[in-house]
């Protein structure tokens, strides 16, 4: 059956016409017939009943009007989908995150790109940086964001946000009171850090900046998330070097002051949206139009 019989039924059944019909169909008369025919054919029974006084449906034919409208209507809808999906106005993402972007511009991505594709959805999972760059290997993640210095083979990257890696310490510390801190104040404290498995390159380049400064931090506490870090600073355990956006996160008890580093032994802390640029996503490119817009502020 052929959406395009249907269609001319339903324009016959309308008019009960077949020369109205046709004109409306912009077609002959001829082909308007036929295509009843192979119609009723192919239902195995009359549609129209022809006679003098003109044309009427019959009980197969009443019966079929609401399903071929159900039929037409059903592909107009599957093609409308098909096209949003192909410009990306309909569908769905998942995106991957580390847990610092909550303070440094992810939210504001979120609403600009919910804002503007409101039909589009959005799933949000918290990884590690590690984590996420196994999970687009895998494309069971649309894009991350993940601190690494460069993207790993295959993957496009994005840089949306770069800061200074700044002291924590307790609230309650001398050194608190500091207004900036040579590197090596931390030497004689126990420093928390993330740990290798949840940020190898960031972990490696903060204890080479150390030992460049003179000391290698012992003991070494390794934590599984930046927040934990600050936690872990607050409750007077230890000291810390943290990104300086978890200052938004006010954590009582800890406080945060630059530090002095002349030489460029602490890295930045960089932040990339990772994605594969060899997959068929035109909802992502939407996307990374709002990452880029409000990553250049972040």
């Amino acid at each position: 059956m052929e959406l395009r019989h249907l269609r001319y039924f339903l324009a016959l059944a309308d008019e009960l016409h077949f020369g109205r019909a046709a004109q409306r169909l912009a077609i002959s008369q001829p082909p308007l017939t036929v295509a009843i025919q192979q119609l009723e054919a192919e239902v195995g029974a009359p549609l129209f009943l022809r006679n003098s006084r003109g044309v009427q449906l019959t009980a197969a034919g009443q019966a079929l009007v609401p399903a071929a409208q159900a039929a037409i209507d059903g592909a107009a809808q599957a093609l409308h989908a098909a096209r949003d999906a192909a410009s990306g106005q309909v569908g769905r993402l998942s995106i991957g995150f580390a847990g610092t972007m909550l303070y440094r511009g992810l939210p504001q991505m979120l609403r600009r790109f919910q804002a503007e594709h409101a039909r589009l959805q959005l799933t949000l999972r918290e990884l590690s940086s590690s984590e996420q760059l196994v999970e687009l290997q895998h494309a069971r993640l649309d894009a991350g964001f993940a601190h690494v210095a460069h993207a790993p083979t295959g993957l496009a990257a994005q840089l949306v946000s770069s800061q200074p890696f700044v002291a924590c310490v307790p609230a309650a510390h001398a050194l608190a009171r500091k207004r900036t801190l040579p590197l090596d104040a931390l030497a004689p404290e126990p420093l928390a850090l993330v740990s290798r498995s949840v940020s190898p390159d960031y972990h490696a380049r903060i204890v080479a900046a150390c030992q460049a400064a003179g000391f290698t931090p012992q003991p070494l506490h390794e934590m599984q998330h930046w927040l934990s870090v600050v936690s872990l600073v607050s409750q007077g355990l230890a000291v810390a070097l943290v990104p300086a956006a978890l200052q938004q996160a006010q954590l009582a008890g800890a406080a945060f002051v630059p530090v002095k580093d002349p030489h460029g032994t602490l890295p930045r802390y960089e932040t990339r949206c990772l994605w594969n640029p060899a997959r068929d996503l035109p909802a992502l490119g939407l996307f990374l139009t709002a990452v880029r817009a409000v990553g250049q502020t972040a």
